[in-house]
C-alpha cells in the first residue's frame, strides 16, 4: 500500500457515485484531497470524512480548460472521474483531454483516468466513441496516465441495480431490453480501491478493465434482483426490433425507459476482455453482488429486514 500522507490529490468528479468512495479512501490514507466539481456545494457532504483542513472544495468544469488548470495546480496527483450522458463528447472526449493537458502543464506526477468498458472510437454508441476518443486524448497529452475501464458499477447509491429493483417492486410484469447482453457488474468500492492502487508507479501507462466475479446476461441479472428482494414478476424478453423501435421513437423524451444511444450500448457485451489486466493485477479481489447488495436491497422487500427470502 503506497504512502499518501500529505500528498495533494485533486479528484475531478469527487462528489459523484464513484467519487465519494475514492475520496473516502484517499482521506483514510492521509492524503489531502481537493474535490473539484461544477457545483462544489453538492460535494460538501464529504467534509466530515477527513480531518481538519484535509479536504478542499473547488469549482471546475472539464469543458473549461482554464478552470481545470486552476484546480490541478500544485497537485501531486490528479484523478479524473467525470462522465456524462449529456454533452458526452465535450465532457468525456474534449474534457478528458483538457484534464490531461492541464496535469502535464502543471508537472503533476500521476494521472488516473476512469473510462469505461466499451470505450472505442469506432463504437456504435456516442457514449462509447466519446470514451474512446477521451482515452486517445489522455494518452496523447499524458502518456504515463493509468486508464481504468470499469463495467457497470453497483453499490448502495447506484442508478442501475436500484432502478431495476424499484421497477420489480412496483410492476407485475417487467419488459427486458437486450435480455441476452452480458454484463460483469463490479462493486463501486472495489473500483475505488483500484483507482487508489493505480496511483502507484507500476500502473503508469497501463490500461485496466475492471469487472466483478460474475458474468450475467441482462435477464439473469434482473431475475437475481427479483429473487434477492423476494419478488416474482413476469419477465418479458423484448425482441431487438421492438426495443429498437421503443428507443428510437421515445428515447428522446424525458423519463424515457431507454435512449437510442443506450440501446446501441447494449448491442455489445459489457465484460472484461480476454487477457486484459484487471482487478487482480491491482491486488484486489472483487466482491460479488450477493456479498454486498443485501445490505441495501432489503429496502425493496415487502417487509424489509423482517422479510423471509429463499
Amino acid at each position: 500500500m503506497q504512502k499518501l500522507d500529505g500528498q495533494l490529490i485533486t479528484v475531478l468528479g469527487g462528489g459523484g457515485f464513484l467519487g465519494r468512495y475514492v475520496v473516502q479512501r484517499l482521506l483514510a490514507r492521509g492524503a489531502r484531497v481537493r474535490v473539484a466539481e461544477r457545483e462544489p456545494r453538492k460535494a460538501v457532504f464529504l467534509k466530515p470524512l477527513g480531518g481538519l483542513g484535509q479536504t478542499q472544495f473547488a469549482a471546475a468544469d472539464v469543458r473549461d480548460p482554464a478552470s481545470v488548470a486552476r484546480v490541478v495546480a500544485g497537485s501531486d496527483a490528479v484523478i479524473n472521474l467525470v462522465g456524462a450522458f449529456d454533452d458526452m463528447y465535450a465532457v468525456q472526449a474534449d474534457g478528458a483531454g483538457h484534464v490531461a493537458a492541464a496535469a502535464k502543464a502543471a508537472s503533476v506526477g500521476t494521472l488516473v483516468h476512469v473510462s469505461a468498458i466499451g470505450a472505442d472510437s469506432e463504437a456504435p454508441s456516442a457514449y462509447g466513441r466519446s470514451k474512446g476518443d477521451g482515452e486517445l486524448a489522455v494518452r496523447k497529452a499524458f502518456p504515463s496516465a493509468a486508464i481504468l475501464r470499469p463495467s457497470i458499477l453497483f453499490g448502495r447509491e447506484d442508478h442501475f441495480i436500484n432502478r431495476f429493483a424499484g421497477l420489480i417492486r412496483f410492476l407485475p410484469a417487467i419488459p427486458v431490453i437486450a435480455p441476452k447482453t452480458k454484463l460483469q457488474p463490479v462493486y463501486v468500492g472495489d473500483v475505488a480501491d483500484a483507482v487508489v492502487a493505480a496511483l502507484d508507479a507500476d500502473a503508469a501507462g497501463k490500461t485496466f478493465e475492471l469487472g466483478g466475479p460474475q458474468v450475467l446476461t441482462m435477464i439473469e441479472l434482473q431475475r437475481w434482483i427479483a429473487e434477492a428482494t423476494g419478488r416474482q414478476p413476469l419477465f418479458v424478453e423484448l425482441p431487438d426490433m421492438v426495443s429498437a423501435a421503443l428507443a428510437t421513437g421515445l428515447g428522446w423524451a424525458p423519463g424515457a425507459p431507454i435512449t437510442k444511444d443506450q440501446w446501441l450500448m447494449l448491442q455489445r457485451d459489457n465484460v472484461v476482455a480476454d487477457k486484459a489486466a484487471g482487478l487482480a493485477r491491482l491486488g484486489i479481489t472483487p466482491a460479488s453482488l450477493a456479498s454486498v447488495a443485501d445490505g441495501w436491497l432489503v429496502q425493496y422487500r415487502r417487509n424489509g429486514r423482517f422479510a423471509q427470502t429463499a
